[in-house]
């Protein structure tokens, strides 16, 4: 059962570099018709290169932009288009974790406050259990809501972004090159914690990165952007064993293997 259908989506925004005498600036359009699908309670990779509209897909996902044409439709209900006020309720559904926890987690703010900043926004109860539960689902001591940002390393402020998402108990999430900043070691352990909390509590996700060693690691279908288009949209396995486009097999190539002789298939 697909929880996510998008069809022809396009999205184009303002070309910020264009200084028009009169008038609008001239728009770019970064995603070009975009069909695809995401099943329930699968992690779907997204992966490109700089400039292929991956981030700009997430980003029209969770509705922070809206699309210029085609349809979005999460779980039956066509969001494309929804006024804020009608899909405000819909935003509990998806959450999104972000690239960079130390610049998304507000330092002034203890990690306890941050977590249940999205529960209150939503008006839902019994904040403290539920902060307690997320700092739980993702390995953290009880006691780390008292701590702060600074006081925290990298994989621990990840982890706190991804209590944050889960706390509103969604059905999906966006994750946009979230391990990209940490360790070989924090990496996997990241990864490990994903791959059991998709299992765990029934998420799906959408996990966007440049990488595809990671996504080699975690996604069971990867769709390759590539110019704001779909160059392939397949199991990862077979994605890795034959790729199909040129652009695909470029990315493959461009991942060092510690064995020369190693090949990817």
């Amino acid at each position: 059962m697909d929880l996510y259908q998008i069809d022809n989506l396009t999205l184009s925004l303002a070309d910020m570099t264009a200084k028009p005498l009169f008038g609008a600036a001239p728009r770019i359009e970064i995603l070009k018709g975009l069909t695809f699908t995401i099943p329930k309670g699968a992690v779907v990779g997204i992966v490109g290169g700089s400039g292929s509209g991956k981030s700009t897909l997430g980003r029209a996902l969770v509705r922070l932009l809206e699309p210029s044409g085609g349809a979005l439709r999460f779980d039956g209900t066509d969001i494309t288009h929804l006024p804020e006020p009608a899909l405000r309720p819909m935003r509990r559904r998806f959450q999104m974790i972000f690239q960079d926890p130390m610049s998304s987690l507000n330092p002034r703010h203890r990690v306890g406050t941050i977590i249940a900043e999205p529960l209150r926004l939503h008006g839902v109860d019994s904040v403290a259990d539920r902060v307690a539960r997320a700092l739980d689902h993702v390995g953290l001591p009880a006691h780390f809501a008292t701590r702060f940002p600074h006081e925290l390393s990298g994989g621990q402020r990840q982890r706190v972004g991804i209590a944050r998402a889960i706390a509103l108990e969604p059905d999906f999430i966006l994750a946009d090159e979230i391990v990209s900043g940490l360790d070989v070691s924090s990496q996997a352990q990241v990864l490990n914690l994903l791959e059991r909390l998709v299992a765990d509590l029934g998420l799906t996700l959408a996990f966007i990165s440049h990488d595809l060693s990671v996504i080699r690691r975690l996604c069971q279908r990867t769709i390759v952007l590539h110019q704001g288009r779909i160059v392939e949209d397949r199991p990862t396995a077979d994605l890795f064993a034959t790729p199909q486009a040129a652009y695909t097999r470029d990315l493959l190539d461009a991942i060092p293997l510690p064995d020369p002789a190693q090949v990817w298939a």
